[in-house]
């Protein structure tokens, strides 16, 4: 069974920092797309960070996250990580990560192209 699992959301003040975790279970983890998204209150769900081909190195960011936001993988152990720095009021929103087989060696971070989604976690940043 194809399980995502995100963790590590919580409150921190404006210029602070979080680290957010996914494990994914049920894939062959090195031929997935994998990545961050969120959704903040009243607005569409957006892509944050995806890595789509693990053989090139290729990591989408965000453009309002790029410089901040920091993905990575540790395929010993199934589980891609957001490293967030210089957190902003407009970042606080549910952070989902998201997966699929399909996408892999593909390009972009748009979530409606994903199959797979764990529960999110709620990151808030105050001013």
């Amino acid at each position: 069974e194809v399980q995502l699992q995100a963790s590590g959301g919580g409150l921190v003040q404006s210029g602070g920092s979080l680290r957010l975790s996914c494990v994914a279970s049920g894939f062959t983890f090195d031929e997935i797309a994998i990545g961050w998204f969120r959704q903040a209150p009243g607005k569409e769900r957006e892509g944050v960070s995806c890595i789509r081909s693990s053989s090139d190195g290729r990591t989408y960011y965000s453009e309002s996250t790029k410089g901040r936001f920091t993905m990575w993988s540790d395929n010993a152990n199934d589980a891609v990580f957001l490293q967030m720095n210089s957190l902003k009021p407009e970042d606080t929103a549910v952070y989902y990560c998201g997966a699929d087989s399909r996408l892999f060696g593909g390009s972009g971070c748009n979530p409606l192209e994903f199959g797979s989604w764990g529960p999110g976690t709620l990151v808030t940043v105050s001013s």
